[in-house]
């Protein structure tokens, strides 16, 4: 029924993958050249031939993100020319593009299949010469290497850096599971490491008391990479090469071909309205915390590095509150049965545990069922090792969908973190902010686990423009926030008491603090991100745009050293490139969603939440999401609603 997570050998793994894709060139080819022209005999098995490939690459490319060894690199490098060079040679297949061109269906779904490969065939340069087709391969080949050398390169800088820390004052004041994780011994002394791996690098960021250790820290953070420049310059050079090719003035515009907005001064009209809504509270925002910097510390000089601290501070002093007050109350366990029971009531599912192979022995796995009905399934995969890359994702595997045979497949994905592990004194716990990720995280994954599409490539996530992609995390991760949802998830770890409510009111009354500085924060990396691929930049000039867009947005400059570009990977390698306003733009679209769904009293509107099960998850990427949220509600969203989620007046 599902696939088993395994991979039969890494030194051969490029070797099988070289067969398999041979064997696909075969069957294409037999597509290509035979005389059907219906979707049944031509769509329909290359989705197939998809969903195949998808299957057999993805535990690798899984495998190289969570348990990264020399072994994974060396066969997903060796991998990655491969997969490149074919889906080069697919999408300049013109044989079989004429053949597509020439398919007439009446189904919504694969009316909406056949535009997406016709307007893939054409963004991939179908139509083009043949010097200009064998340019652009060259190209796609050179930036998938290049998005891996940057990734690559920020994760061995991040694991090249420690700060040991001897004297204990140096740590007094922070939080005591913080500084059981930094203990370590050096030549049979006591010493403290803190690293640049998230954690480890915010919680000294956010309690440090010592402000030299704070600035050194940062600037070790900000200064990560510094080869990213010259890999940034290729990208970029290679990327408005590549825009030209395909007939765009510029690579921003050719990426809003496949997303919601519908142009590039809509994407910036909608950053700039945003800048402009939060600007005025941030300023206040930011001289509150200046004030509060000076009087407790007589800080003159507030600076970057003094941030996280002193507003963590500020939190304290004004709501007598901070994470680490919650985080005895959010067992990893816990949370995590806890959500999936959420989850289960909001849109009529069950989740079982699944005893199969995993990658590691923290993965817990569960197979969904609706209405008894076996449906999906999930693996989640939520602790700090040192093979695993930071952040927190969701990965899909397997799809909803019925084959060329009429054979039904179900849906898999797995889910991401990077929580504290247990100790040999404490189980995993999570500060109220991983709370929020694991349900961000979650949101995608029923996005693609509750997909019911019949055609492949419009099921779950598969075909939903990017800049809507962050919906329904987003939509789900608003709950994390409410008192209703709280109560069912935290218990102290230790005696079993709930949560306090003092403590619940604490957490909703801080989300929205400093939230303007927050949305400046997101508008900076937008607007840099999307301007960056307006016209081509390059070497010092890169540089010069970020600090331009910051004389807007960043209220406090920071210092001449940072380099936060070098590691920017959601757009040098995460697929983000001129897309970094999705987060926004999708923003609000959840926040508006979130409200139509809110009840105060449950936490939830359980009947406002199956139509949005059925009319926004069931169907992926078959309709666009402007649509299919019409459909839903009736109306469009409303971007008060993201002023009114961050209580901005």
């Amino acid at each position: 029924m599902f696939q088993t997570f395994h991979i039969e050998n890494l030194e051969t793994f490029p070797k099988a993958l070289e067969k398999l894709l041979e064997r696909q060139r075969k069957e294409i080819d037999g597509i290509t050249k035979n005389s059907e022209t219906s979707y049944h005999k031509v769509l329909k098995p290359l989705q197939d031939l998809d969903e195949e490939l998808s299957l057999f690459f993805t535990p690798l490319s899984h495998l190289n993100s969570v348990m990264n060894s020399e072994e994974t690199q060396k066969a997903y490098e060796t991998s990655l020319p491969l997969l490149s060079k074919f889906s080069s040679e697919m999408a300049q297949n013109v044989p079989l593009f004429k053949k597509i061109e020439r398919i007439r269906v009446d189904d919504t779904q694969r009316q909406k299949v056949l535009k997406n490969e016709i307007r893939g065939f054409k963004l991939a340069g179908i139509d083009l010469p043949q010097d200009k087709k064998k340019r652009l391969e060259a190209i796609n080949l050179e930036l998938s290497e290049l998005s891996n050398t940057f990734s690559q390169n920020l994760l061995n800088a991040t694991n090249a850096y420690e700060l040991i820390i001897e004297d204990k004052n140096d740590v007094e004041g922070m939080p005591q599971t913080d500084i059981e994780a930094a203990k370590t011994e050096v030549e049979g002394k006591t010493v403290y490491k803190f690293t640049l791996q998230i954690p480890s690098y915010l919680a000294y960021m956010t309690y440090g008391p010592n402000r030299e250790y704070r600035k050194e820290l940062s600037k070790a953070y900000s200064t990560r990479a510094p080869e990213n420049a010259e890999v940034i310059d290729r990208i970029l050079a290679l990327k408005q090469e590549k825009a030209e090719i395909l007939g765009f003035k510029n690579y921003a515009e050719y990426a809003l071909q496949t997303r919601d907005a519908s142009s590039e001064e809509e994407v910036l009209s909608f950053l700039d309205k945003l800048a402009d809504a939060a600007l005025p509270q941030a300023k206040e925002e930011l001289e509150e915390l200046k004030a509060f910097a000076k009087e407790s510390d007589g800080i003159e000089d507030f600076a970057t590095h003094d941030v996280a601290y002193y507003s963590e501070k500020l939190k304290k002093k004004k709501f007598d509150f901070d994470d680490t007050m919650t985080k005895p109350y959010f067992e990893q366990r816990r949370v995590l049965n806890g959500m999936l029971d959420i989850v289960s009531e909001l849109f009529g599912v069950t989740f079982k545990p699944a005893v199969v192979p995993t990658w590691h022995d923290c993965v817990k796995a569960f197979d969904i069922y609706e209405a008894e009905k076996l449906s999906g399934r999930i693996y989640f995969d939520l602790e700090a090792r040192k093979e695993k890359r930071g952040g927190a994702w969701m990965h899909d595997w397997e799809t909803h969908f019925v084959d060329a045979q009429g054979k039904e497949h179900l849906a898999s994905a797995f889910v991401v973190c990077n929580y504290a592990p247990a100790t040999e004194t404490t189980p995993s716990l999570l500060r109220h902010d991983d709370v929020v990720t694991l349900f961000h995280e979650m949101g995608h994954a029923i996005h693609h686990l509750f997909g019911k599409c019949h055609e492949r490539s419009v099921s779950g996530i598969n075909g939903v423009a990017w800049d809507v992609v962050e919906f329904p995390s987003q939509f789900l991760e608003n709950f994390a926030y409410e008192p209703a949802i709280i109560k069912r998830l935290g218990y102290h770890y230790e005696t079993g008491e709930p949560i306090p409510d003092e403590l619940i009111s604490k957490i909703k009354e801080t989300k929205n603090f400093q939230a303007a500085l927050g949305i400046l924060r997101q508008v900076e990396f937008s607007l840099f991100d999307f301007k960056l691929h307006q016209k081509l930049y390059q070497g010092e000039e890169v540089q010069a745009l970020l600090d331009t867009i910051r004389e807007k947005t960043a209220l406090l400059k920071p210092p001449s050293y940072n380099r936060f570009q070098h590691g920017f990977s959601h757009i040098f390698a995460g697929g983000y490139a001129a897309g970094y306003y999705s987060y926004k733009w999708a923003e609000v679209l959840s926040a508006d969603a979130f409200f139509a769904c809110l009840d105060e009293r449950e936490g939830f509107d359980k009947e406002k939440a199956k139509g949005y099960k059925r009319h926004i998850l069931n169907n992926g990427g078959a309709q666009e999401m402007s649509e299919l949220y019409e459909a839903w509600l009736g109306r469009k969203p409303e971007v008060e609603s993201l002023m009114r989620l961050y209580e901005i007046n």
